[in-house]
């Protein structure tokens, strides 16, 4: 970790404290002077916030460094479930007042994203929307999406099973009868997405509810909100559990998502906020994927399909965001799945 990186984590849960404490009790030995400047330039950027004057000097960080700052997760997940210092409950300021007044990428992370797009714009030159081809890349990328979203929700088709499913219809042996149900509930739900893609430019709790209502059918799962508790495995967090604060945290979530500019920042917080609130009983992950692939799609962006994303990475870095609100571990996958994505299809 940098030394900035260990100052935050100190002052995560240890705050106000003086730049004494700080020196003393971070992990890389530096100098005062490093440490002041370190401090200073977190001040600038918005990271640090100092109280008090002179010697009376003490420090506490700020919303945008709990949830940008790097957190390294061997570190975090070597305490258990019920040692871990988490936040519970739901937060009602992250969506509100938190999240519009940051910018989810710096200046390097912004700068790799453009690339990807110019990749992506430079390869769809070559490829004609509505042509052989273009349909070609769009099945391949479709059935590679479906089996990882299903994936990482513990379905345990392979690959190959799962293109000889969405293509031939036929399912595996030794697969449940609801394992293939997931997956072709997958294909069809992007399927629709495909064909209408200027629908989802601007979301709303409907269009969610379209996706959601797609990925769900015929697995025994209401479409609609839910309106009873739901628990996540691994983790303390319980996110909200009364049907009118549910419809009112979607409806932010869209205001937030919509007032955004850049198409990577509206899928970024479409899969992690869907997540985070869990509108419905079952399907909340997969239908935050499509969601945010519609939103990539809508904008004339390539779709992420997370295939070269290890489940357990993916989990543990949704979890963080759960826990602690932190964006650092999902928005490295996140990007780079974006350049995996530009190199791998169209």
């Amino acid at each position: 970790m940098y030394v900035i990186d260990e100052i935050l984590e100190y002052l995560q849960y240890h705050p106000m404290s003086s730049r004494q404490d700080v020196e003393e009790n971070i992990l890389e030995k530096v100098s005062t002077a490093t440490v002041k400047r370190q401090i200073a330039k977190g001040i600038e950027d918005g990271l640090i916030v100092s109280h008090g004057n002179n010697r009376s000097t003490v420090y506490s960080i700020t919303p945008k460094a709990h949830l940008l700052r790097t957190v390294n997760l061997d570190s975090y997940y070597a305490k258990g479930i019920d040692e871990r210092d988490v936040q519970a409950g739901y937060n009602f300021d992250l969506i509100r007042n938190e999240l519009p007044r940051i910018d989810m990428f710096s200046a390097d992370e912004k700068a790799r994203l453009v690339e990807c797009q110019n990749v992506f714009t430079e390869h769809m030159k070559e490829i004609v929307p509505g042509t052989g081809a273009y349909s070609r890349e769009l099945e391949r990328l479709g059935i590679d999406l479906s089996w990882k979203s299903a994936q990482i929700e513990g379905n345990t088709y392979t690959l190959i099973e799962t293109e000889t499913l969405l293509k031939d219809l036929k399912e595996a042996k030794g697969r449940t009868h609801e394992e293939a149900q997931m997956l072709l509930n997958h294909k069809s739900a992007l399927k629709a997405i495909i064909a209408n893609p200027q629908y989802f430019a601007q979301l709303s709790l409907a269009r969610i509810e379209d996706i959601h209502s797609a990925l769900v059918e015929n697995m025994g799962v209401e479409p609609s909100l839910r309106y009873r508790r739901v628990r996540i495995t691994g983790t303390k967090y319980q996110p909200l559990d009364v049907e009118s604060q549910i419809r009112e945290a979607v409806d932010d979530m869209c205001a937030l998502v919509n007032g955004k500019d850049d198409p990577y920042e509206k899928a970024l917080l479409a899969l992690l906020l869907i997540s985070y609130i869990q509108p419905f009983e079952d399907g909340n992950k997969r239908t935050s994927r499509l969601v945010s692939n519609a939103l990539l799609l809508a904008y004339g962006h390539c779709p992420l399909t997370f295939r070269s994303v290890d489940a357990n990475d993916y989990r543990a870095a949704l979890v963080l965001f759960y826990e602690q609100n932190n964006i650092s571990a999902f928005k490295r996958i996140f990007i780079e799945q974006a350049e995996f994505a530009v190199h791998e299809y169209f």
